[in-house]
């Protein structure tokens, strides 16, 4: 009886193993594809947008922002995920920036993540009837960005501005351990969000923009 009840489980093992191989090996081939998708530079540079939207938590993003509006690239800079508190000045005297130059063509917003950042990125740009914006944030962080983005903006322009923080590796980023942990973070994090978002449009009973 002990024999016929272990042959009998072997069959299912051998499926939940051969499912669990299956899995693992879309998710691994999935996370390549994702870090295909990572830029390693910037494009379009001097094209002009309403608006240069940075997203913060990451070093560098605030300056390339700044520069970027320093640069005459756009009317209006809007920083979101700004902490409360923090006002325009203090941003602009860390930086050591003249704040009377430019403080009025800068507003901010208090975001705590990414999908929060799209959502009143997409109400400040309504409000200023704004249709294109350059969108700053860290080169691993903007695929999950674009997604954001473009799924609660569908009808302006976005335009990819990524910024290369000096401790992430992206060549070979799979050799670096920091760096293939945060890269496998974000993928996992982009997985989930191309999830709710295939959900959102499913309920809705349309299909996923591309």
């Amino acid at each position: 009886m002990r024999y016929r009840g272990h042959a009998c489980r072997t069959p299912w093992l051998k499926s939940i193993v051969s499912f669990s191989l299956i899995l693992l090996f879309a998710w691994g081939a999935g996370l390549f594809t994702f870090a295909a998708k990572i830029p390693d530079r910037v494009t379009a540079a001097h094209k002009q947008t309403d608006a240069i939207v940075v997203l913060t938590g990451g070093s560098g993003r605030l300056r390339a922002g700044l520069d970027l509006l320093l640069g005459e690239r756009a009317e209006h800079l809007f920083i979101s995920g700004v902490y409360g508190g923090v006002d325009v000045r203090q941003l602009l005297a860390i930086l050591k920036q003249r704040p009377e130059d430019i403080e009025n063509r800068i507003s901010i917003g208090n975001a705590v993540d990414t999908i929060e950042n799209a959502l009143e990125t997409k109400n400040w740009m309504r409000m200023r009837e704004y249709t294109s914006l350059r969108l700053v944030t860290a080169a691993y962080h903007m695929p999950r960005s674009l997604l954001e983005f473009q799924d609660a903006m569908p009808d302006i322009e976005i335009e990819p501005y990524p910024v290369f923080p000096v401790h992430v590796k992206q060549d070979k980023w799979w050799a670096w351990p920091g760096t293939m942990a945060l890269t496998v973070t974000e993928y996992n994090k982009y997985i989930v969000a191309s999830l709710r978002h295939h959900v959102k449009v499913l309920d809705l009973g349309g299909s996923p923009a591309m």
